[in-house]
Order: C-alpha cells, then sequence, then structure tokens
C-alpha cells in the first residue's frame, strides 16, 4: 500500500518512466515500412494483370486500389481515349506518372514510331511523366518467328544475333525519340529484360553496356527490371552504383531460386518476397540512385490467381521496413 505523498509520486514517476521505455522499445521493435517513410506510393505496373485491364478496366483499378496500391503503369491504352483511361484513374484514385508504348505499333495502337503528337497529347491527358520503349527492336534482316516459334523464344534467338552496331542503332533511336518526348516536356525510358545483358559476338560489351554508352542520358532515362537483372545472374545494386543517375524507374519483380542465369527470357517467377531477391538491400539502394517510382510486375506463369498474386506483393511491400 501507498501511504505517503511522496511515495505516490515516486510510483507516478517510475510508472511512466517504465511506460516511457516501453514505447520506446516498441517504436525500435517496429520501424517505418520503407514506402511510408519515403512518402511513395507503391504502384503495379498492370501487364501484372492480363487482360483483365482489357476486359474491365474500372474493376481491375478498383481492385488495384484496394489492394493498397496508389499507382499502376500502363502497359498500354487498352483500346481506349486517352480521356477514358484519365476518368478511370481518377475515379480509382491512382496516378499514372508512366505508360509502356512500343517502338513499332499495330493498327490504331500507339507507337514511338507512330504519330508522336497524338502520342504527346493523350500522355499529357493522362498526366504520364514517362514513356517507356518495353522491348528493344528487331532488325528487319533477322526475320519473323519460325513456324511454332513462340514470341519470347524469337525474342531471345534473335537478340544473341545481335551486332554492336544493331545495338547502336536501338541507342540512336532512342535518343531520337527522347529529344521529340522531351521538347514536349515528356521523358523517355528503356525497359530491360535480359538478353541485353548477354555479351555481343565479338568483344566482351553486352548490348546494355552499348545502351548505356551510346544513348544521352538527358535524353534517355533507364527503368530497372530487377528481376529480369537477377535472372541474367547479375546484381541489380551493382548496376545502379555502376552507373548513377541513369535509372529513374524500377519493376520491382522476383524470381525463385529455380531460376538459372541466362540471357535467354527465362525466369521463374514469384511473388515480391517470396523469392531470391533483397528488398532490405535493393529498395534503398535504388532510392539513393534517384529512383522514386516502383511498380510491381509479376511474369507468368502464375501460381495463383493474378489477382491475389498481386495483393501479396502489395502486402509484402506494405509492411517492408528496412
Amino acid at each position: 500500500m501507498i501511504t505517503t505523498r511522496a511515495s505516490r509520486r515516486a510510483f507516478v514517476g517510475g510508472g511512466a518512466a517504465l511506460a516511457g521505455l516501453g514505447l520506446a522499445r516498441l517504436s525500435a521493435a517496429a520501424p517505418t515500412p520503407f514506402f511510408k517513410d519515403k512518402g511513395l506510393p507503391i504502384g503495379l505496373q498492370l501487364y501484372t494483370l492480363g487482360d483483365l485491364g482489357e476486359k474491365d478496366l474500372p474493376g481491375a483499378l478498383a481492385a488495384v486500389a484496394a489492394m493498397g496500391y496508389r499507382a499502376v503503369e500502363l502497359p498500354g491504352f487498352y483500346g481506349r481515349t486517352a480521356g477514358d483511361m484519365a476518368a478511370a484513374l481518377k475515379a480509382a484514385g491512382l496516378v499514372c506518372d508512366s505508360a509502356h508504348v512500343t517502338a513499332q505499333g499495330s493498327g490504331v495502337a500507339p507507337s514511338l514510331s507512330g504519330d508522336l503528337d497524338a502520342l504527346v497529347r493523350d500522355a499529357h491527358t493522362i498526366g504520364l511523366k514517362f514513356i517507356v520503349m518495353p522491348m528493344f527492336t528487331v532488325p528487319a534482316r533477322l526475320g519473323a518467328p519460325r513456324a511454332g516459334e513462340g514470341f519470347g523464344d524469337f525474342l531471345a534467338r534473335v537478340a544473341a544475333q545481335f551486332t554492336a552496331d544493331d545495338w547502336k542503332a536501338q541507342a540512336a533511336f532512342l535518343n531520337d525519340k527522347g529529344a521529340m518526348l522531351k521538347r514536349a516536356g515528356l521523358n523517355l525510358a528503356y525497359h530491360n529484360h535480359n538478353p541485353e545483358f548477354a555479351p555481343v559476338a565479338g568483344g566482351t560489351a553486352t548490348g546494355y553496356d552499348i545502351l548505356l554508352a551510346e544513348t544521352d542520358p538527358d535524353l534517355v532515362k533507364m527503368e530497372m527490371d530487377a528481376g529480369w537483372v537477377a535472372a541474367a545472374g547479375l546484381d541489380p545494386v551493382a548496376l545502379l552504383r555502376a552507373h548513377p543517375g541513369r535509372f529513374r524507374l524500377m519493376h520491382v519483380k522476383d524470381v525463385k531460386a529455380g531460376t538459372a542465369p541466362n540471357t535467354l527470357l527465362k525466369m521463374d517467377p514469384a511473388e515480391v518476397g517470396g523469392g531470391t531477391l533483397d528488398w532490405r538491400r535493393i529498395l534503398p539502394a535504388a532510392h539513393a540512385a534517384g529512383i522514386n517510382h516502383f511498380y510491381v510486375e509479376q511474369e507468368p506463369p502464375f501460381a495463383r490467381p493474378r489477382l491475389e498474386a498481386a495483393r501479396l506483393s502489395a502486402d509484402y511491400l506494405g509492411k517492408l521496413a528496412i
């Protein structure tokens, strides 16, 4: 029993000290998650959802927002007008700073070789800051897919035949389009897979080495696909540090241990946090290198429904503290 005023003050003071100590321990045990700490939204490249965006864009965007994503990157415009796309994004409460646009389109789909004025108008309507070329182009001399050959296998086969001049031509194309887009207030970026990391015949430089050396950093940014870098047997952090200032966006993609290093467009995909990549190391290094746009992306095949896979990645990243 506490019988004196002094002893009561001592008890209360001691209790406050213990409570303060407990709060300090609790705070130390629960650091702020990375994306919340940096004030950055967790994004999703909608390619992850397959054709769901084409079938039901409002429903897909609402599901994405409900998972905790606050930003998306478009794999294309789904055949919709820029106005319709902007309205759907606004209704879902999602920011869209980036879209993939092919170098050479077909039909009415926008492309970097098509009507750039129309592309610029659409980009500004949606609110884009980046136009990303998602894949290298195939020189005409290398032909088309063979009978029964999948498109991925075709790309891997022809990329192995690229010369240094082929990669320099890719860089020249990027510089040209990047200059045009910059004048219109937009940024052009290039997204890697893993064939870019194969040594070019007759030398030790890779296609990616040539792209980095031949593109103007002021005109062409880089979107690092960390999963494809890892699938090539390389360290994303080492690549970031070797080329400071070149990267502005990242695909947050994980791969399983069964992925053998290759440059043939092969990987064994996993939800983010379910593979081998060390995101506690990669994410702060990427942010320090200047990346502020992070988009979860997962390749097929999927072990579970695509929406569930996207949710698992969002849950992991939302809680990840560095």
